[in-house]
């Protein structure tokens, strides 16, 4: 996926609760479509905290935030728990919308490889267009809210 293309007609997935979610159920308003690695790991918790924090203000001007794991509804029940997260969580166990969206990939840590979610936000506008695209080496886990709202 790449700035320019629609994504208005995709199906997101079933988020914490079991509801299924699309992205044409936002039309009118903006996404914040972040996808990250795994729930409860420090990064993961310092973005989510910093998107609750800009929570009020993001949708003030006019977002929804929606994060993507694939991590289990189970799992993302507890995180949002934990942390008061007021959004959505999709659990995208079958690893469907990353390999769609193209953030699924080989990593590198401590020498090791493996297949893992790249840390990525999708900015979404009212019409379902990629407008603008975080990706790992630009998002600031502590301050990704603050980011997108510039």
């Amino acid at each position: 996926m790449k700035i320019g293309d629609c994504v208005s007609d995709i199906t997101l997935g079933v988020n914490q609760n079991g509801q299924e979610m699309k992205v044409s159920d936002f039309k009118g308003r903006k996404i914040v479509l972040y996808f990250y690695p795994k729930d409860s790991t420090p990064g993961c918790t310092a973005e989510a905290c910093s998107l609750r924090d800009n929570y009020s203000e993001l949708r003030e001007k006019g977002y929804e935030v929606v994060g993507v794991s694939v991590d289990s509804a189970k799992s993302h029940q507890r995180f949002i728990e934990k942390n008061s997260l007021p959004f959505n969580l999709i659990a995208d166990t079958d690893k469907r919308l990353v390999e769609q969206f193209g953030v699924w990939a080989m990593k590198k840590m401590c020498g090791r490889e493996y297949m893992g979610t790249l840390r990525t936000t999708f900015i979404i506008d009212e019409n379902g267009v990629i407008e603008n695209i975080y990706d790992s080496k630009t998002i600031n886990t502590k301050t990704h809210g603050t980011q997108i709202l510039g």
